[in-house]
């Protein structure tokens, strides 16, 4: 059986944010600049495997990282994912919830998200196919993105 990679200790190295459940990773193949991931510390599948309180904890986590990649990215537009099981479209059986920051052009028409999706138009949405990076491009953009975090630490 393959270790789960969101479960290996090196995930901090890819967190910029943290809370006592969960940490906000970039995830090593954006979809588009700022593609994040939140996902619990704890090996669950299921959004059903998490308690009420660490539903609510998710959701705060979650809405802390998008102001941080609103800073950063300069958008207020926003895709949030969870694929729940296989069938949906989950790649690594360990809950993630995905957030994608948006920007005017990205799509040619951007209500066919999920359209795109599904049909995995120019191969950019299959994380097997889409350009990984490196530990350190990673590295440099969760340093980054934790300057914006200290910057911004009274808002």
């Amino acid at each position: 059986m393959q270790e789960c990679p969101f479960c290996k200790e090196d995930i901090k190295d890819i967190s910029y944010l943290e809370s006592k459940n969960f940490y906000v990773i970039y995830n090593i193949a954006p979809v588009f600049p700022g593609h994040s991931l939140l996902i619990p510390k704890r090996h669950i599948i299921s959004i059903f495997d998490l308690t009420n309180e660490e539903l609510v904890e998710l959701i705060l986590l979650g809405r802390k990282a998008i102001e941080i990649l609103k800073i950063a990215l300069k958008t207020d537009a926003f895709n949030i994912s969870l694929q729940e099981k296989e069938e949906a479209g989950q790649t690594i059986a360990h809950l993630h919830v995905h957030i994608i920051p948006r920007i005017k052009g990205d799509l040619e028409d951007p209500g066919k998200w999920y359209v795109k999706i599904q049909n995995n138009y120019e191969d950019i949405i299959d994380s097997c196919k889409r350009p990984k990076l490196n530990k350190n491009e990673m590295i440099e953009i969760v340093n980054y993105l934790k300057t914006i975090i200290k910057t911004n630490h009274d808002r």
